[in-house]
């Protein structure tokens, strides 16, 4: 990894800004009032990434997936530039995407994120994620999570506003401005004789859909329940040794699948998984590389099969 020293990292800050508003320059006219809802984002990550215990040394990530091995079109390599920072006892995290495949600058940055973190009191923890589609520039994706060590309890909220929040205070009333929540859950943990127990009510808002997972953790054993109005899935994993652990997991439905998952080595290990009369698919991770391979029970031959390789490369 290149030591990047702030004399560095400083025209990477200023490049990855002046490549968003060149892409947006360069997109269709009806983007350019977009501008300038960016530009508070700009002096926000500029102002972090000057301040006092901001980290200059950005991780740079290429990933490549590929769907099918026939030809170089399912490579989907991208680059991620990411920093952090410590504000006033407010942790910061932000970065970039931009797609190093395409050829047209107006599509190269992808995605603009950032992360902000606090814990008051040595026990509540609250964190906000904003990230924005550079490419979509009319929305704003947040993510809320709080958490109260003492109680065992956490929070989540997924949701997203209008982009017009960023733009003048004067907006007639109605204008945009307004944030709608997709998602929300709670997490409560318990204590039962050295044993977890944890409950977590969920409820996908779009869809007026909700479930409780119910999950108990005795070591070896671990039980999951997943209960709606409409189904119910139990999970038991059960540790056989410190290299394998086997999972069946039993719908209302009878459907029934059944998972092995087995410890190679360090930060390397295979998951299989048997649908019977479905499929059978498999999943191997070693350190920065992920294979999954799915086969379909239902054809006569392999021709059916399909293979996803994925590969961090950090430097």
């Amino acid at each position: 990894r290149p030591c990047l020293t702030p004399d560095l990292t400083r025209p990477i800050l200023h490049g990855l800004v002046e490549l968003v508003v060149k892409s947006c320059r360069s997109s269709q006219k009806s983007k350019m009032n977009l501008i300038p809802r960016v530009l508070p984002l700009i002096g926000v990550v500029h102002g972090v990434a000057h301040a006092p215990g901001a980290t200059h040394r950005p991780q740079l990530s290429i990933t490549i997936r590929d769907g099918n091995f026939t030809d170089f079109d399912g490579l989907e390599p991208t680059i991620t530039w990411e920093n952090s920072a410590v504000v006033n006892d407010v942790d910061v995290r932000y970065g970039i995407d931009l797609s190093a495949k395409t050829t047209n600058i107006a599509s190269l940055p992808r995605r603009i994120w950032g992360r902000a973190t606090r814990v008051f009191a040595d026990r509540f923890a609250l964190s906000t994620r904003l990230e924005m589609d550079v490419q979509a520039m009319d929305r704003i994706d947040f993510e809320i999570d709080g958490q109260d060590e003492e109680t065992d309890l956490s929070l989540r909220v997924i949701g997203s506003a209008n982009a017009n929040v960023l733009s003048s205070p004067s907006m007639p009333k109605g204008g945009g401005r307004s944030a709608r929540v997709s998602w929300l859950e709670f997490t409560k943990g318990f204590d039962n004789d050295g044993n977890r127990v944890t409950i977590n009510p969920r409820y996908n808002v779009d869809y007026g859909y909700g479930d409780v997972v119910l999950t108990y953790d005795a070591d070896d054993t671990i039980v999951k329940v997943t209960a709606s109005k409409d189904d119910q899935i139990v999970t038991i994993s059960q540790k056989i040794n410190e290299e394998n652990m086997v999972s069946p997991t039993l719908s209302r439905d009878g459907s029934l699948s059944l998972s092995w998952d087995r410890k190679l080595g360090e930060d390397n290990s295979v998951r299989t998984t048997l649908n019977p009369n479905r499929s059978i698919e498999v999943e191997w991770k070693d350190a920065a590389w992920t294979a999954n391979v799915a086969f379909p029970m239902d054809a006569d031959d392999l021709s059916g099969a399909t293979v996803h390789i994925k590969r961090d490369v950090k430097f």
